[in-house]
This record gives C-alpha cells, structure tokens and sequence, in this order.
C-alpha cells in the first residue's frame, strides 16, 4: 500500500505542477494572443495608407507606363503600392512577432525572428532588384532593336532579345548574391553567364553587320575613288592651264623686245 500510495502523490505532485504551470503561463499566453492581434490590425492599416499614398501619388501609373506590361497578366500584383504595402505589412507583424516570443518567454523563437528582421534589409533590395529589371531589359532591348534597324542589322530583334535576357540573367544572379545564397557559386555562375552572352552577343553582332559592314566598305571605297578622281582631274586642267599659258607669254616677251622705229633717221 505504501508503494501505491507513493506513486499516487508523485502523480497527483505532478499534475498540480503542470496545472499551475498552465494556469501561470494563461497570461503569458493571452498576452501573446493579443500582441499579434494587434500587431496584425495595425499592419493592415499601415499596409492600406501606404497603398493609397503611392495609388494617389502615381506610381501605379508610371509603372505601367514604362514597361509594366512586361509582366502580363500578374502585373497587378507588382505595382509598386502593392509591393510596398506587402512589404511593410510583413515588417510590422515580424515586429509584434517577436514582442510576443518574448512575452512567452521563448529567447531562441525571438532570436529568430530579429535575425530574420535584420536579413529583411536585403530581402527589400533583392525585390526592388528584380522588380526594376525586367523593365530596364525591356527599355533596352527597345532602343537596341531601333538603333540596330535604323543602322541596317538584319537580326536587330535578335540583339535585343540578348541584351534583355542578359539584364534580367544579371539581374537574378545580384538578387541571390544579395541574399546570401550560395555565393561562390553565384559566382561561378556569373563568369560563366558573362562569357556565354559575350560570345552569343558577338556572334550576333557578327553575322548580323555583316551586310552593314559590307555597305560601309562599298562605300568608303566608292568615296575614296571618287576623291582620287578628282585630284586627277585636278592636276589635268592645271597641267593644261600653264601649258596653254605658256606660248601667249613667250609671244608677249617677243613682242616687247622687238626694236622700235627711230623716228628720227635720216631719208633719203
């Protein structure tokens, strides 16, 4: 009886212990609950006056302007006010997150979560990274594709479709690198994409100038003949001209030496 009774109170002792470790942390716990639910109301609302801020101060506007639709149909959902009120939505509520790891007393759930706040930083600068170069590939590729038909490339598409694969490549491997992902073979990756479009690029502009260059060439051979032309057309008449000059001026040296008539000898 004695052994029995023993294991009752250690179960009993262990019981009350966990109920009052329960009811202790019901506060801690509560407190928690209404920290995040705070932090979520107040997220939503910071989240929806960024968003109508910059929905009146234009941006959605300017960015469909200059190249939003490069995105298609989910271009909506990266208008700079939605991307800007997501991103400081999430900010605020890691920011009551991790009020309400320490309210619970969890030190390693709330270390967590201040480095993920700290890593955030480069989260914003990789998004702001890819957000901005599919629009700058698509300027580019533009100007190339203009510049290059204007300049008589046959494959002047080609060259821009290069130009903004390339921007948007680079643009990738910068936002990976700034996240901390991989970086020697980010790295690698990168020499390696460099030299691949820097020979395609080549080739391109290769295969695709050729009628150009054939064009230049013609043409400077065309001026040069033509201006060789000329000076010899131009020493032609000045030989002529002092040949021509020549006999009218010896007749006028005879002319001039010619003995006059004494106007006084005498008559027979």
């Amino acid at each position: 009886m004695t052994g029995v009774t023993d294991w009752g109170d250690a179960l009993f002792l262990s019981l009350t212990n966990a109920l009052n470790s329960f009811l202790n942390a019901i506060p801690q716990v509560i407190g928690a609950l209404l920290i995040i639910v705070i932090g979520w109301v107040i997220s939503n609302v910071l989240a929806r006056i960024v968003r109508e801020l910059l929905e009146r101060a234009g941006a959605d506007r300017v960015f469909a302007k200059h190249g939003g639709q490069v995105y298609g149909a989910r271009s909506t959902a990266f208008q700079p006010s939605v991307v800007a009120a997501e991103i400081v939505k999430w900010i605020v509520r890691f920011i009551f997150l991790v009020a309400a790891a320490n309210v619970l007393g969890m030190p390693q759930v709330s270390l967590l979560l201040n480095q993920v706040l700290l890593w955030i930083p480069n989260l914003l600068v990789a998004a702001v990274i890819l957000l901005v170069a599919p629009l700058l590939a698509r300027f580019v590729r533009g100007a190339i594709e203009v510049g290059a038909g204007q300049m008589g490339f046959s494959n002047a598409s080609l060259l821009g479709r290069i130009a903004e694969v390339a921007i948007v490549a680079f643009a990738v491997l910068i936002a990976i690198n700034q996240l901390g992902i991989a970086a020697d073979l980010i790295n690698i990756l990168f020499i390696g994409l460099v030299a691949a479009i820097s020979l395609a690029f080549g080739l391109a502009f290769g295969l695709g100038g050729r009628d150009v260059a054939a064009r230049i060439t013609e043409d400077w051979y065309a001026g040069m003949s033509s201006a060789t032309e000329k000076v010899i057309e131009a020493a032609n008449t000045a030989d002529h001209s002092t040949s021509s000059s020549m006999p009218s001026s010896a007749s006028s040296l005879r002319t001039s030496q010619a003995p006059e008539t004494d106007s006084g000898a005498i008559r027979p």
